[in-house]
Formats: C-alpha cells, structure tokens, sequence
C-alpha cells in the first residue's frame, strides 16, 4: 500500500474512533435522520443555519467506520458554507465516491473528503459514505421524511 492510501485510510481510522461534532445540536432549526439496513448506520443530521449560511452541523447515531468517518469530515467540511455551497460540495462527493468524478472549475475542492475516493471500488461501501450526506442535505431542505438507503 502506498504513503498516501496508509495516510487516507488513518484519517478515516481517526474520525471513526474520534469523530468530531458527534453530538446533539439543542438549537438546531434543521435536523433529519437516516438508516442504511444494509450496514444498520443510523444517523441524525443537525444543522443551524444563519442569513443562508451553515453556522454549525453536528451528528448523533452509530455505524460503521465509513459512515462515521464521512458523517464527521461532512460537518468539518459544510461549516461555514452556503446552501448552494453545502449541495455543491454533496453534488462532488457523491461524484467521488460512485466513481464518477468530473472537475470543473466551479466545483469546490473536497480537501480531507478525497480520503474516500476508494470507496467507489466497493460498492456495497458507497451507502455508507453518503448516508450522512443524503441525511444533510434533506435536512437543508428542511423535509420530515427518513432518509433510507433502500
């Protein structure tokens, strides 16, 4: 294995074992919640927004190291972002991890989310990974519904 893929893999070691904003969001305004049967993640996604912008993102739930890795590195990344911004960021993830990466000058840079770009070698793997980021981005819509991997 190389330099780079012992890196990725400890980055996703260390945000399973110590995933950051792991907790309730009591002033949350937007919050929704996912399950993917096949792995039994279950995730709920809390968001408080300010003037259309991503002021905190927290998750509570437990699963596998992939979703709790991706749930964690999504609320570090969509901090701070727009809701187009937080969508577009999605929108080149989901690209990454189902293999379907494209660049294009206005897609963000995905930093530390690149750590997953393997994931689209295993597919059962991928409902794992955007589990989180499915569960966001209802959340932003500000829908009631479960999300669901099924």
């Amino acid at each position: 294995m190389s330099a780079i893929n012992d890196l990725y893999q400890e980055l996703i070691r260390d945000h399973s074992r110590r995933p950051r904003n792991h907790r309730p969001l009591p002033e949350a305004d937007h919050s929704a919640e996912g399950h993917n049967p096949l792995c039994g993640d279950h995730v709920t996604i809390h968001l408080k927004l300010a003037d259309g912008i991503v002021r905190e993102a927290t998750f509570e739930g437990t699963g596998c190291a992939i979703s709790t890795a991706s749930a964690s590195l999504m609320t570090e990344a969509i901090k701070g972002q727009t809701l187009e911004q937080a969508k577009a960021l999605f929108r080149k993830f989901h690209n990454l991890v189902t293999g379907e990466a494209r660049e294009t000058s206005d897609s963000p840079n995905l930093g530390k989310l690149e750590v997953f770009s393997g994931v689209c070698q295993y597919p059962m793997r991928v409902k794992c990974a955007t589990l989180a980021w499915h569960t966001m981005e209802v959340a932003l819509e500000n829908e009631a519904q479960p999300v669901t991997t099924e």
